[in-house]
């Protein structure tokens, strides 16, 4: 190690003890150097917080009557595939416009190698399909929306 070094880092462990910090990092001239000095045993580990991101572009805002409701979505119960019909020759079990009630089959979700019917949650008529045929889904995710 050169003189150079060995006296940043003597400096650096100086300044460590006199100002009581529990490690002090240097960087210059493409040599980096950490010190890093006892710790105590009610002394907790810390990560460095990320680096700073900067803030998205300000989306417009849409109005409150363009929001969509949550208590408005028909959504999975489970993680895993979703299929809008039965097989892929048969018509889609709904399609937007379709009236809908509570109990109906509206499409399924393959888990674990079983397909499990969904069943609607809410009644009205189906204003949008939130998933493709064959897409995964999440627990939780919405599929459709419900007006």
């Amino acid at each position: 190690m050169e003189n150079e070094q060995k006296q940043a880092i003597k400096e650096l462990a100086t300044l460590l003890h006199d100002n009581g910090l529990s490690e002090i990092e240097y960087e210059a001239n493409g040599v980096y150097l950490r010190v890093v000095g006892p710790r105590s045993a009610h002394e907790v580990m810390v990560p460095p917080p990320p680096a700073p991101v900067p803030p998205p572009a300000a989306a417009p805002v849409a109005a409150p009557a363009e929001q969509k409701k949550p208590e408005n979505y028909i959504v999975s119960p489970m993680v895993g595939v979703v299929y809008l019909s039965k097989d892929p020759n048969s018509p889609a079990f709904i399609k937007v416009g379709d009236k809908v009630s509570v109990g109906q089959t509206v499409c399924l979700v393959e888990a674990m190698k079983t397909f499990n019917p969904i069943k609607s949650t809410k009644a009205g008529t189906i204003t949008e399909i939130l998933v493709e045929s064959g897409s995964p889904v999440e627990y939780n995710q919405p599929l459709f929306n419900v007006g």
